[in-house]
Parts: C-alpha cells; sequence; structure tokens
C-alpha cells in the first residue's frame, strides 16, 4: 500500500514538472500563440543593441538573428530567375562551392508572356523550392517595375508595360514562393524604369501616372499576394530617396494600402539616417558609407541604421519607438519563415524544376511574324538547315547583373536543334558577328569559347555559304546581357540591333529567301527588314531549357502560344517617353507621357506598332464570336459578365489568350482609348469551341482622380472590347453605369 502511495505521489510530481515545463515555454517560441504575441514577447526580452542589429546586413546577404533566443540569421538571395551562387562574406566573388549550381528559370519577361496564371504559380513554387534548400528565406524578387522605354536595360527582370498584367502575374508567383516558407521581395518599389542615373535620378511623375500605371502590380501583390517584404528603389521620388520616402513608404505602402511585411533596401539604396529611421525602412543592405569601399570588413557597424542610429538614441536625439516598429516586423518575417517548424524542406537542381522552366519557356516563346507558314520546320522536305548568329552558342544565364546565376547546364539553341533534329536533316552552323567575346563570368565558364581571330568579313562570307546551300535559315541574334544590352546598371543606346546585325540579316535574304529570325532579348528591337524576312519569333532569356525550348517550338512539337506583353515600336519615337524628350533625362527626368505608356500611347497618337501589345501567332487558327454581356447597364455595386466563343478552326491543338480591354467613352479627364482588364488563356483542340467569360465591378471601369485623391468610377457610357492583341480586335458590346 506504501509503495502504491509513493508511486503515485512521483507520477504527480512528475506531472507537475512536466506542466511546468510546458508553462515556462515562452510566449515567442509557441506557435499556438498568435503572431503578435510572439512579436511582443520576442520584442520585450531583447537589448537595444540586439535589437539594432538585426535591421542591418553583417554580410553581402546576410543580417543577424538574437542567438541568445535562438532566433535565426535572414539570408536573402538574387532572384527572380534562380538562386545565386554562394559569394564570400564580405566579397562579390563566388566563395567555390560545388554544390551550388542551380537550375536557371526563364527571365520573368518569358514568364509573363505566357499569359498564365497557373504556371506563374509553379513558377513561384519551383524557385521558392530552390531557395528553401539553399537555406534562404527571403527571395529578392519578383520585379514588377513598369515597362516605360525599350532601352532600359533591365527590363528583362520585370513583366511588361501594362499594370493590370503584371498584378495578376505577380500574385501567383508570390504564393508559391511563400507556400516554402520563404519570403518574396517584390521590386524595385518605384518608379525605378531606368538604369542611366538610378542612384541618384529624381523622377517626377503626376498622381495619376503613379497610382494607374506604376503602382498596381506592388498594390496587388501586398493586398493580393499578401507578400512578406518589399524593397526599395534605388531613385528619387519627391527628392527623397525611395528607400527611405515617406510618400511612398509611409503614406502610401503602409497607409493606404496597409503593408505590414518588411521594407528592405537596395543595396547600397540607404542614403540617410534620419530618413531611413522615419520613414518606413526595416532592413539595411550594401551600404558604402562614411567613404568605406564595397568589400571593407567590417563595415557594417557603421551603416545608416547601425551605430549612428545607436548614437542618436544615446544622446536622446530619438526614441526607440520606431526602432521597436522595424524590429516587429524583422521578427514577424521570421516567425514566418525561418522561425516556422512546418515549412517544407525544399529541393534543388532537380528535373522537375527543369521540366517546370522548360514548360514556361514553351509557352512564353511568341511567334511574330510566320510568313507563307515558314514554320514550323518541316523536316520530311528539310534537308540542310543553316544556323547563324553568336547568340546561337552563347550562354544567357550569366551576365546582366544581380540575375546572373551559376546554372546546373544550359542548353545552348544550337545543342536543342541539334539534339532534335537528330539525323532527319544537316545542320550547319556559322557565327556570323561577334558581339560579346566574355567566356568566364565570375567563375562561370562557357563551354564554348567565344574567343574569335577571324575577321568581320571572314564571318559574314561564311555565313552567307552556308545560308546559301540552305533549305532553311535560322538566324538566332538579338541582344545580351553585356553593358548598354539586356544588363543591370546600364540602358541600351539604341533600339536597333547591336554588332551589324541588320546588315548580315539583310544580305542573308539575298541569298536565301527562307529566313527565321529569332530575336534572343528581353527587349523590343527595330526590324527594319521585317517585310524581308517570313518568320520572326521571340525568343527570351530562357534558361537551363533553353534551347530545348527554341527547338520544340521550331520543329513544331510545341505550338506556339506566347504573347508580347509590351510593344514593338518600328522606331524610339513611337514610343511616349521618347517622343516627348524624357529619357533617360538628367538629375531629373519627367514623365511627360503621364498615363499614356506603351499600348495607350500607341492608341492614343494612332502609331502603328511594329508588334503590338497582346500579339503572338500560333500554328493552328482562332476564330472568335460576336462579344455578349449579361446586362446593359450596371449599377456602382454590380457585377457585369461578358462572354465570347471561340473556336480553334485549324488542324491542331493550340491555345489562345483573350484578351478584354474596357474603353471609357465619354470622361471628365483624358483616359486611355481603351485598357486590359481581363484575359484567359483557353486550350483548344482541332475544332474544338469554349465560351470564355469576364466578370468585372466598377473597378474595371475606374480611374484615379488626383484632385480627389481616389479611385473613381463615372456613370456613362463603356465598351467592351474583345481582342487576340491590343489592336486585333474581335467585338465589341457597350454598356453603361448608372
Amino acid at each position: 500500500m506504501f509503495k502504491n502511495v509513493k508511486t503515485i505521489l512521483v507520477l504527480l510530481l512528475l506531472s507537475s514538472i512536466g506542466v511546468n515545463a510546458q508553462s515556462k515555454v515562452p510566449v515567442y517560441l509557441d506557435d499556438k500563440k498568435t503572431m503578435d504575441e510572439r512579436v511582443e514577447d520576442a520584442l520585450k526580452r531583447m537589448t537595444t543593441e540586439e535589437k539594432i542589429a538585426i535591421i542591418h546586413a553583417q554580410s553581402k546577404f546576410s543580417s543577424p538573428g538574437v542567438k541568445r533566443l535562438g532566433i535565426p540569421e535572414n539570408w536573402m538571395t538574387d532572384g527572380p530567375h534562380g538562386i545565386r551562387t554562394e559569394v564570400k562574406w564580405d566579397e562579390w566573388d563566388q566563395a567555390g562551392w560545388t554544390n551550388d549550381s542551380c537550375i536557371a528559370f526563364p527571365a520573368l519577361t518569358a514568364l509573363s508572356a505566357t499569359w498564365n496564371k497557373e504556371l506563374s504559380s509553379l513558377y513561384g513554387k519551383s524557385i521558392g523550392e530552390e531557395a528553401r534548400y539553399r537555406n534562404k528565406n527571403v527571395l529578392l524578387g519578383p520585379g514588377v517595375n513598369i515597362y516605360r522605354s525599350p532601352l532600359n536595360g533591365r527590363n528583362f527582370e520585370y513583366m511588361g508595360e501594362d499594370p493590370f498584367l503584371a498584378a495578376k502575374m505577380v500574385v501567383p508567383y508570390i504564393k508559391g514562393v511563400q507556400s516554402n516558407g520563404v519570403a518574396a521581395c517584390v521590386k524595385h518599389f518605384a518608379l525605378n524604369n531606368q538604369e542611366t542615373n538610378r542612384n541618384s535620378v529624381n523622377v517626377i511623375v503626376d498622381d495619376r501616372a503613379l497610382y494607374e500605371i506604376y503602382l498596381p502590380a506592388f498594390k496587388a501583390a501586398v493586398q493580393e499576394g499578401e507578400v512578406w517584404s518589399i524593397m526599395g528603389s534605388y531613385n528619387k521620388y519627391k527628392g527623397q530617396q525611395c528607400c527611405h520616402n515617406e510618400f511612398l513608404l509611409n503614406d502610401i505602402l503602409r497607409g493606404e494600402w496597409g503593408f505590414k511585411g518588411v521594407v528592405v533596401s537596395d543595396w547600397g539604396g540607404v542614403n540617410d539616417t534620419k530618413q531611413a529611421i522615419h520613414n518606413g525602412l526595416d532592413m539595411e543592405f550594401g551600404s558604402w558609407t562614411n567613404g568605406l569601399s564595397w568589400g571593407t570588413s567590417n563595415a557594417y557597424d557603421n551603416y545608416f541604421l547601425a551605430k549612428p542610429y545607436s548614437e542618436m538614441i544615446r544622446k536622446g536625439e530619438v526614441g526607440t519607438k520606431e526602432l521597436d516598429e522595424k524590429v516587429r516586423r524583422v521578427l514577424r518575417l521570421a516567425f514566418l519563415t525561418t522561425m516556422d517548424r512546418n515549412r517544407p524542406f525544399g529541393s534543388f537542381g532537380t528535373e522537375e524544376h527543369a521540366k517546370a522552366g522548360l514548360k514556361i519557356a514553351e509557352e512564353g516563346i511568341v511567334l511574330l511574324q510566320n510568313n507563307n507558314n515558314i514554320l514550323p520546320i518541316n523536316l520530311s522536305k528539310t534537308k540542310k538547315i543553316a544556323v547563324i548568329g553568336e547568340n546561337a552558342i552563347k550562354m544567357m544565364t550569366v551576365g546582366g547583373g544581380s540575375s546572373s546565376l551559376k546554372a546546373r547546364y544550359e542548353i545552348t539553341p544550337l545543342e536543342g536543334l541539334k539534339k532534335r533534329i537528330g539525323n532527319q536533316a544537316e545542320i550547319v552552323y556559322a557565327r556570323g558577328y561577334v558581339g560579346d567575346p566574355t567566356s568566364n563570368y565570375n567563375g562561370v565558364i562557357a563551354k564554348v569559347s567565344l574567343e574569335e581571330k577571324r575577321s568581320p568579313a571572314e564571318l559574314t562570307a561564311e555565313a552567307l555559304k552556308v545560308a546559301k546551300d540552305a533549305d532553311i535559315v535560322i538566324f538566332i541574334g538579338g541582344l545580351n546581357k553585356s553593358e548598354n544590352q539586356d544588363d543591370e546598371g546600364h540602358d541600351r543606346k539604341q533600339l536597333g540591333l547591336p554588332y551589324g546585325q541588320d546588315k548580315l540579316i539583310t544580305d542573308l535574304v539575298k541569298v536565301n529567301k527562307n529566313v527565321v529570325f529569332v530575336n534572343i532579348s528581353g527587349n523590343a528591337v527595330a526590324m527594319p527588314w521585317v517585310k524581308e524576312v517570313p518568320g520572326i519569333l521571340q525568343g527570351w532569356f530562357l534558361g537551363t531549357e533553353a534551347g530545348n525550348a527554341l527547338a520544340n517550338v521550331l520543329v513544331g512539337d510545341v505550338n506556339p502560344s506566347g504573347k508580347l506583353t509590351f510593344t514593338f515600336p518600328v522606331k524610339l519615337e513611337d514610343n511616349g517617353a521618347h517622343a516627348l524628350g524624357e529619357f533617360p533625362g538628367g538629375d531629373e527626368v519627367k514623365y511627360n507621357e503621364g498615363i499614356f505608356v506603351g499600348y495607350r500611347w500607341a492608341d492614343k497618337q494612332k502609331v502603328k506598332p511594329l508588334f503590338s501589345f497582346g500579339h503572338g501567332l500560333s500554328y493552328t487558327t482562332f476564330e472568335y464570336g460576336k462579344v455578349t454581356a449579361d446586362k446593359k447597364q450596371i449599377a456602382a455595386g454590380d457585377q457585369i459578365t461578358f462572354s465570347v466563343k471561340v473556336k480553334n478552326t485549324g488542324s491542331r491543338e493550340g491555345s489562345e489568350v483573350v484578351q478584354l480591354y474596357i474603353s471609357d467613352l465619354k470622361s471628365s479627364l483624358p483616359r486611355p482609348i481603351k485598357e486590359l482588364k481581363g484575359f484567359e488563356k483557353v486550350s483548344l483542340k482541332a475544332g474544338e469551341e469554349k465560351t470564355v467569360t469576364f466578370t468585372v465591378d466598377k473597378t474595371a471601369l475606374s480611374f484615379f482622380d488626383d484632385k480627389k485623391h481616389d479611385w473613381v468610377a463615372e456613370p456613362g457610357a463603356f465598351e467592351a472590347i474583345v481582342g487576340a492583341s491590343s489592336t486585333d480586335i474581335k467585338s465589341k458590346v457597350s454598356f453603361s453605369l448608372q
């Protein structure tokens, strides 16, 4: 009996100890508690020194955690097209790892050209898995700056000229990334539309253009994508650096949109301690302060939000209210990422990710011109194929700035064609021109040396000889990621193709009329020979599987379904930013074109583009019915649904992007002729017909009234316009708002 009592007492004591032990788990470590409770508990346990430490970098890509409390470091990685190779702690040079070769995904211009929201989600999920596996908890992307000029060197990282399209494509990407417990960091907020003088140029833009054109994708990222972090931009707005800009960060981002996440500076984008304290910045990276050079060790203590901030607190010049707000947001980031015990482990460099990249690349390729049905290549009738151009053999996953990658592998266009065609036809290659002969990019060595000893005349002669004897010529040219092309830190100097390609193409057509031009670029280019070249393909920067994707489209294994997300002007003066003389500006740049960006400008000026926004052909044909509306008028709180039948009238399966534009027929303020307000990608078998529907409310009818500082939908007459592009209009239907 006594033994039983003793046993019971011991069990009760152990049980009591267990309960007490459980009750002593700190609130911030208890994931059953609310986010706010955990944040406040961690905050009150931190010293001022620990708080200061976690809001600025400790290395090129990391910031401290709180080791004493078990809060991990934050590790950033450049995206948005792949996970950057590891660099040394305090230098940009590669760290020399052998297990950091990633899958390179297509550039975001290619993703947006799919017009496929499901693929955007797949892209985000896949790249998020790669980041998670590498133990990165913030992916520095995606970029959603608007395509204002075709000369912006960084356009290839963004999602085109239309704010509605960019908004709809960025949200699934964010959700895909963050499903891995990795924060997407949408960039560059805001008005970062050029690389020239990017660190200092002051952008002057009216409020209508700001709210209608340049902010919607960021707003969608915050309110629909619930993004966990945003990166400030280098430039100025209203005379203040955007990384600590009270108008953008305090008034709009946090005040109007309710953003709860972390604002991260672009690397070196912080310039003032007081502004950084008060104007909404949370985490400082990449600064070069007090005359310290880029690679100076232990420069981090001298960051604007490091010792200078601590000193201001110590002297009583500022309190700690703003510091606590910053720390709350950084802690929230930690609880969503590094301290989420349930986040998946991720995967890296996998076949699954390569296949995802291939699918995105195939759907993003745009068939711009296909006269005489020169494509797809008919291998049963083709004996010899001439492949000409440096970009057929050049690596494109390297260079271009911060998006440069160390890919696990990269299939070049020439490799892809040879692999797919095999012995079905003879492939003969000629370089044709020399662009950038660089074969080593920060330790990434090209598998084909681009050094060239032959003269331009010899290269041209070889190309013409090869072309003359071929059944079809595939010219793979365009731009590359060298300075003054598609490259961070530099803008392009001209719309025309570099390296004498226009002359070479013109000469090739004289010896063989069956020429297909594949434009490898993230930007529009001029094409003075467009009427002479029957086939034109927009090939983007397609990543690891680039060559396979291009080959699959060229031979017809894949039916192209991409559409342009920006306008190709015939000449620079057909673009609003250049027509009105303000690109790139000087110390200031004024957006004189206002809301009339891209196709909005072309419509207003009645300028015929080289290739229109939304344009893209297929190897099959589609027939549109007449668009109908389910009602003739709507009240302010109503919705209206438009329907249109689309039929595949060709002989093979294909996908069409059906586009809905809205036109306000009479308004108190100037408005674009029409604006994209809906799109659906529909897949149709040969002979199949489907009904595509779009449902909109007054949001799709609204404009930003800068006098009222509010969105306004004015009663009156509207048109719903359905098209295959911004200029290929199929039908219209009228309705009114009461």
